[in-house]
């Protein structure tokens, strides 16, 4: 015995039916997704990573015990960087609109806020310890900064040093 689904409201209940879970599930998708947060790409010589903010406010004020616990996080982007080596330091329109300054570890590399999306380093010197060791890892932060207060957010990247 073989049945057919006829033309009338039978069918067209289905369609309804698919048409409205198709909907509820393109609306659940979106719902889960978040928008991005900007990035920060640190570059040596021909080697590039990138990564979203640790911590991200989205142009809120970060307080300075906030920037410090976020530049403490840890994070498992890294890039390494041999002596003599050119630190290229990249980021999104919208943190350079607002100002960024870039610390090693929990110290700031720069006082003034940085306000163009790209700013070069030499890594003469980035992994000399106040104790006059070496490290072979130091952990870099952009943080965003216009100059009277920290806002936006804190990215990270491991530096390695690169092995003799």
């Amino acid at each position: 015995m073989t049945h057919t689904i006829s033309r009338g409201k039978g069918s067209r209940s289905i369609r309804t039916a698919v048409a409205i879970g198709a909907a509820t599930l393109g609306l659940v998708v979106l719902s889960a997704c978040e928008k991005p947060t900007p990035r920060a790409t640190v570059t040596v010589g021909s080697d590039s990573v990138s990564t979203e903010a640790t911590c991200y406010t989205e142009g809120k004020k970060l307080s300075q015990d906030k920037v410090l616990s976020c530049v403490k996080k840890k994070t498992d982007t890294s890039i390494t960087v041999g002596e003599g080596d050119m630190l290229r330091i990249g980021v999104d329109p919208e943190i350079a609109e607002t100002g960024w300054v870039v610390f090693l570890g929990e110290r700031p590399v720069v006082s003034e806020p940085i306000g163009k999306t790209y700013r070069s380093f030499s890594s003469d010197g980035l992994f000399a310890q106040t104790d006059g060791t070496s490290a072979d890892t130091v952990q870099l932060s952009v943080v965003g900064y216009d100059g009277s207060r920290y806002s936006d957010g804190v990215w990270r990247i491991n530096l390695d040093r690169e092995e003799d």
